[in-house]
């Protein structure tokens, strides 16, 4: 894993959405420049602490950047490559670096390869990019069956078997790296072999070797996936099911379990952590009492990995991911033109952000640090961390009273609030602390 990466804190967008963009490609030869929309949000990003930007899918596509139709060229309603370039540029200015989404588990059925299928029949020259099924008599303009991604009839999947869908993804993450990106997230990893992953990425880092590449994996054996892709991490969906659920349930042994898998984790790469994206109810939403919001972003900030932060969410923005049509509207709403246009009742959730990226910062060792448990009960969790020579507490307290919890070397309160005993620390209800260690 590229070394920039251990101080890497990510602000993730949905482009289409945060600058509201048409929900359908636009009529041929039409263009919209909305990515300068984003550049006067790099500074809200740096003043909340971070410093990479991670950006969903830019690439033109039918609807909402998922079903892709051409990979080298950006989305007509966000512009050109002369905005992303320009983009790209003030990212680099300020010092934060850039990861773009790559959808190559599927297409959209507008992309050129798949509409050569369906005009030129089992002939076309990329009918093997697909798993077609081909009906007993072809005609032209006749779409075959096709294997599709997760019953969505308009996500086309790729065959990883091909030669010459390794040679796509391999010119597009190259092309895309050479314009300046600093790396790729890999939308769908899960559904992909990690064989194709160990057979494209060997021939992208020897072109830039300081590229960082993250696997979405939802499920499955995060380690061998790792391992056997040549990943840099993957996204930390067992962390995240475990905070939002542990706090609303109040069930922190749920919480305590999955930290301890973190921790092994951990072992043999760094995970992706977040409390948010742009696929899940957002956490102010799924935490349910608001008062426990606090608690989950402690979580998040003072265990090993690589964070990153949803948009919105550092400003307690709520929304309920629902499986329908238009289900992700509410977690992806359009943003203001720029940061003045916020709301000042999410100004305590952007410093609270603040607060807990701060003690990340002054603690560049958190990113590999496994958590250790101290102390579990339904409502109260502590938990420690450890490197370089230091050591920290962290303690939470869902309860409705006060709490007593065990604190061994606890010292300065460093976030949060706690009255320090010795070798314990009283915590109020519904409360939270960082804590320096000795111990």
């Amino acid at each position: 894993m590229p070394r920039w990466v251990d101080d890497a804190i990510w602000w993730q967008v949905h482009p289409l959405s945060f600058t509201g963009a048409e929900r359908a490609a636009l009529p041929p030869g039409e263009l919209r420049h909305r990515l300068p929309h984003l550049q006067r949000w790099l500074d809200h990003l740096l003043a909340l602490g971070c410093n990479g930007l991670a950006l969903g899918p830019v690439f033109a596509s039918g609807t909402h950047g998922y079903d892709t139709v051409d990979h080298f060229r950006i989305d007509p309603r966000l512009g050109d490559d002369g905005d992303l370039d320009a983009l790209l540029a003030a990212a680099r200015q300020r010092g934060i670096r850039v990861l773009l989404d790559g959808v190559f588990n599927h297409v959209g059925r507008d992309h050129p390869a798949f509409r050569a299928v369906v005009e030129q029949g089992p002939g076309a020259p990329t009918a093997d990019w697909f798993r077609l099924h081909w009906p007993e008599r072809w005609t032209p303009g006749t779409a075959p069956g096709a294997d599709v991604f997760e019953g969505h009839d308009l996500l086309v999947e790729l065959d990883h078997s091909s030669p010459a869908v390794a040679d796509l993804v391999t010119r597009v993450m190259t092309h895309w790296l050479d314009r300046g990106a600093d790396g790729w997230r890999l939308d769908a990893a899960y559904a992909v072999p990690p064989s194709f992953w160990a057979g494209v990425l060997p021939a992208v880092r020897a072109a830039h070797p300081d590229a960082y590449v993250v696997g979405e994996v939802i499920h499955g054996d995060y380690p061998r996936i790792v391992a056997e892709g040549g990943l840099d991490s993957v996204t930390q969906y067992e962390l995240w099911q475990a905070v939002w659920h542990g706090i609303a349930e109040r069930n922190l042994f749920e919480l305590a379990w999955s930290l301890q898998r973190h921790g092994e984790f951990l072992r043999s790469f760094v995970p992706w952590t977040f409390v948010g994206n742009h696929d899940v109810t957002r956490i102010a939403s799924a935490v349910g009492d608001p008062r426990h919001l606090p608690h989950a972003l402690a979580v998040l900030l003072t265990v090993g990995g690589t964070p990153a932060v949803w948009s919105g969410d550092e400003h307690a923005f709520t929304g309920v991911k629902e499986h329908r049509a238009g289900g992700d509207d509410a977690v992806r709403p359009p943003f203001p033109p720029d940061p003045t246009g916020l709301s000042p009742l999410g100004t305590p959730t952007f410093a609270l952000h603040q607060e807990l990226i701060g003690v990340r910062r002054r603690h560049r060792w958190l990113h590999t640090a496994a958590p250790e448990q101290v102390h579990v009960a339904n409502e109260q969790l502590v938990y420690s961390v450890a490197g370089d020579g230091q050591r920290l507490l962290v303690a939470l307290n869902l309860a409705d009273t006060t709490a007593r919890v065990p604190a061994p070397g606890a010292g300065a309160v460093l976030a949060g609030g706690a009255t320090v005993g010795r070798g314990d620390a009283e915590l109020p209800a519904h409360g939270w602390a960082v804590l320096d260690s000795r111990a």
